[in-house]
């Protein structure tokens, strides 16, 4: 699950490149100065002032303040470090409460910024040895391709295993690289569980896509019903449909505004105390910025209300859902929200350091990010992607890939997944990202092929992923 310090405000691109303070440099810092006092004096209005004239074209003072809003929820910046400088764009090194963000600033001659983005701050690694245990069979050009990419991720000091699941042209291949836990000299298997983080909200959106199915709700209407008095009440709240919830444009932010604010916040599991009576406690008071179904804005506790909603309708749980509509009929006997110590092994995680960090437990957001699961079981959920649609389940994960909104420059949205082209095939991806777990599962259904890469450190594995499938799609 992407958390808040992931949020990407950017106008240009930024490319690294570190030399000898300019005149232009010290402009940056003094502009980078004043920005840090606005933000930390809660000042926002003021920040989106100071932008140039392109920038508020592209982004809105709500927007913006949105953003801001949610960072400073985590705190005040602190102990800012210049790090990178090119063409009048600067990064700078910085503290939010425990996070450590990039903060990228572009600033023209009139002490104007168009450029402003919060991104995780990663610190350069060294590679690790070239002897990287592993087990990969090379079979042919593609095999070889597919070991070269994931070896650039996997021999990064700060990645600890790597398993990859392919098909292709329906041959299916596997890679195992790593340890699942540091010096324990034992590679990942077919059966090693990993968390998928944000990729659970594909698993959600066939939940929703099943009631549909059934003609027990409908996909554009008010989720209003369902919830209590206190909520239903919120006008706001009786505009948000089922449809925008699954496709991020219910206008709900990133994260509720309370999440991190209980006395019973346990910073390295986030997300475990968050139950349902604070997440309808902020719904109650939640006032929308935006219209529903206009703005694509992700949205983890959208989703956690989600599986909440669909509990609410089957009087079910959402691991009980889970298992009955989906992983029972695939035979997918090792994907489950809490891992059974006993009887399965789930990898040890790690955070974009290198160090270990617990896997994260979830209440009233589990439909967000909750799912742990192999290669062996995702290949399952792949292969069942590819057929036609004649049974129930077949029929709720096509309603899926249907499109339901457009995300400029070039990404379509379904029911979770996010739709892209490469030489007129279409592909549907998701992510997944924990603090020390990343994911990735792409499928190209035209092409019968498809990727799944699963990580225990949370190192990104998006590029390597998409160099992965987009290679698979055009090979014949």
């Amino acid at each position: 699950m992407k958390r808040i310090v992931s949020t990407l405000l950017c106008i240009v691109g930024f490319t690294i490149l570190i030399k000898a303070q300019s005149i232009e440099e010290r402009q940056n810092r003094a502009v980078y100065n004043q920005i840090e006092y606005l933000f930390n004096t809660k000042q926002m209005d003021s920040i989106y002032n100071m932008a140039d004239e392109n920038f508020k074209k592209t982004i809105s003072s709500v927007q913006l303040n949105g953003i801001l809003n949610q960072l400073y929820s985590l705190g005040t910046i602190k102990n800012a470090t210049p790090k990178k400088y090119k063409n009048g764009i600067a990064g700078y090194k910085i503290e939010i409460g425990d996070q450590e963000l990039l903060f990228i600033l572009g600033v023209d001659s009139n002490f104007n910024y168009h450029t402003l983005a919060f991104q995780p701050y990663e610190e350069k690694v060294e590679e690790k040895k070239e002897q990287v245990i592993s087990k990969v069979e090379v079979l042919n050009p593609l095999d070889i391709f597919i070991d070269s990419v994931a070896r650039t991720y996997i021999q990064k000091r700060n990645a600890q295993s790597l398993a990859i699941g392919v098909i292709h042209k329906s041959r299916v291949s596997t890679f195992f690289y790593g340890e699942t836990e540091k010096d324990n000299n034992t590679l990942p298997t077919a059966t090693t569980l990993y968390e998928l983080g944000s990729i659970t909200k594909t698993f959600t959106a066939t939940l929703l896509a099943d009631l549909v199915e059934k003609n027990v709700i409908g996909l554009d209407d008010s989720i209003a019903k369902f919830l209590p008095d206190s909520v239903r009440s919120n006008t706001d709240i009786q505009k948000i449909t089922f449809k925008s919830l699954a496709n991020h444009t219910s206008g709900l932010p990133r994260m509720a505004l309370n999440w991190n604010t209980s006395s019973k916040l346990v910073e390295n599991d986030p997300y475990a105390h968050y139950d349902q009576a604070e997440l309808f406690s902020f719904l109650k008071n939640f006032k929308a910025t935006k219209e529903v179904g206009e703005e694509y804005e992700y949205s983890n506790v959208g989703y956690g209300l989600l599986g909440e909603l669909i509990s609410i309708i089957t009087k079910k749980t959402y691991a009980q859902n889970i298992e009955e509509i989906i992983t029972k009929p695939l035979n997918m006997i090792n994907t489950v929200e809490k891992a059974d110590s006993k009887a399965q092994q789930l990898a040890k995680v790690y955070n974009v350091k290198g160090d270990s960090v617990p896997t994260w437990n979830f209440i009233s957001l589990a439909a967000a990010g909750s799912l742990k699961s192999t290669i062996q079981d995702m290949l399952l959920y792949v292969r069942s992607q590819f057929k036609m649609p004649l049974s129930p389940l077949e029929k709720a994960m096509a309603l899926t890939k249907q499109f339901t909104f457009f995300i400029p420059p070039n990404t379509d949205i379904g029911l979770a997944w996010h739709m892209s082209m490469v030489d007129d095939i279409i592909y549907y991806n998701h992510n997944g990202g924990t603090a020390g777990s990343s994911s990735f599962i792409g499928i190209a259904p035209d092409a019968k092929s498809a990727v799944i890469v699963l990580s225990n450190s949370a190192a990104p594995v998006e590029v390597i992923s998409e160099e992965i499938l987009k290679k698979l799609i055009l090979t014949d």
